[in-house]
């Protein structure tokens, strides 16, 4: 177990490491960013950016003038992160930022935090917008449990594979889509999860914000009147105590283990999937299934 604590007001030691800070920015209107990330930006060595370009913008309008702004992304990841890291342990202070709202979520910052914690490097979180978050608190849909998948697979049969995972899980279900994809997940939702209630989040703290609430169908009818714009985030709910413990004493009662993960696996859904989803639906760890899996 690796167990740190750290102190995001630390007093800087001459030769002692840097930190890596995940800085917030806007989702949308300009005034979403905070005046500790404007600080930090200002103040940081080095800020790693999921686009510089866009960053630049972003730089420009708060009249900070970065120290040096390093290209952080999906394809460079692999050679950039080392490259920052070695930066931090020399001392330097970096800010990783993404195009819009929170680093690490559904962007390569994740693996540059995991690259900081393994090095023992301090990793201090500067709240801020969040696109997923914001569509859930003015969804209208329970806020008590939720859970964030972000964006889909690209293909049919991976994306009914990963919604069925969900389908008997309680609480609300949090997913990011383009315009250009949104009919098409809300039409494979519908038959994976049937005509459950979902709010439609559109364009998120810009000047046309828009919510659209009602059953499936119905937010499909309505988006056959408005063609979809902008990026959204679809807020599903989830499914009731009932339906999650009927789900759990159904059908696969009588099979054996590798019967119930060839189930799943005829479906489409990869070997590993296919167990996770026998543990869900049998209330226990992929550990215990592939143990049970492997000792026959």
């Amino acid at each position: 177990m690796n167990l740190t604590c750290q102190n995001s007001f630390e007093v800087r030691v001459e030769g002692s490491p840097g930190s890596l800070y995940l800085v917030a920015t806007p989702i949308g209107n300009l005034e979403d960013m905070t005046y500790r990330a404007v600080r930090t930006l200002h103040e940081c060595d080095i800020i790693a950016a999921e686009d510089t370009r866009q960053t630049r913008k972003l730089l420009t309008h708060f009249e900070i003038q970065p120290k040096q702004l390093f290209s952080y992304h999906e394809h460079n990841k692999g050679a950039s992160g080392p490259e920052i890291i070695r930066y931090i342990i020399e001392g330097k202070n970096v800010a990783i930022v993404s195009d819009a709202g929170l680093p690490a979520i559904s962007d390569p910052g994740s693996d540059l935090v995991r690259l900081a914690v393994a090095e023992g490097i301090s990793v201090i979180p500067v709240p801020g917008a969040n696109a997923a978050l914001s569509g859930l608190i003015a969804s209208g849909l329970p806020t008590e449990r939720f859970t964030f998948i972000g964006f889909l697979p690209r293909e049919r049969k991976d994306i009914i594979a990963q919604l069925s995972s969900f389908q008997a899980a309680q609480g609300t279900l949090l997913f990011y889509e383009s315009p250009h994809r949104v009919k098409k997940t809300l039409e494979i939702m519908l038959e994976a999860l049937g005509d459950r209630n979902v709010a439609l989040a559109r364009e998120l703290t810009k000047r046309y914000e828009e919510f659209v609430r009602g059953p499936i169908s119905e937010c499909l009818s309505w988006l056959e009147e408005h063609p979809p714009l902008g990026e959204y985030c679809i807020v599903v709910e989830g499914a009731s105590a009932e339906e999650e413990q009927r789900e759990r004493d159904a059908w696969w009662q009588e099979l054996t283990l590798e019967a119930h993960v060839e189930h799943y696996e005829s479906e489409g859904m990869s070997r590993k999937d296919a167990m996770k989803k026998t543990a869900s639906d049998r209330g226990v760890s992929k550990r215990d299934i592939y143990n049970s899996l492997l000792n026959n």
